[in-house]
């Protein structure tokens, strides 16, 4: 039972999220996860540009680690703006239906 206690403290505030506030709460859940995506993918941009600016002109090797991890986290940050933009419309729609 130990081992499920993180999953189940993960999943507990988005269960009274959406039970004391209903459809309205996974509104609120889908932009929050959304606006995570976005903060992340500002983030990866902002060191990707870092790197550039303070380390230069870098070799060709190292040019391709850095273009691959700027494309891996923004496909897992565009993960999670369709994730809660998916959460968002499920609300709007829960919304129109009660």
């Amino acid at each position: 039972m130990l081992p499920l206690l993180p999953i189940f403290l993960i999943g507990l505030f988005p269960i009274l999220l959406l039970s004391l506030m209903g459809p309205a709460g996974l509104i609120i859940l889908g932009i929050l996860v959304a606006s995570a995506g976005l903060t992340d993918i500002l983030d990866a941009s902002g060191s990707f540009s870092e790197q550039i600016i303070v380390h230069g002109y870098a070799r060709g090797s190292e040019r391709t680690g850095q273009r691959t991890a700027l494309r891996s986290e923004i496909r897992f940050a565009s993960l999670m703006i369709a994730a809660g933009a998916g959460l968002a419309v499920a609300g709007i729609a829960g919304l129109a239906l009660s």
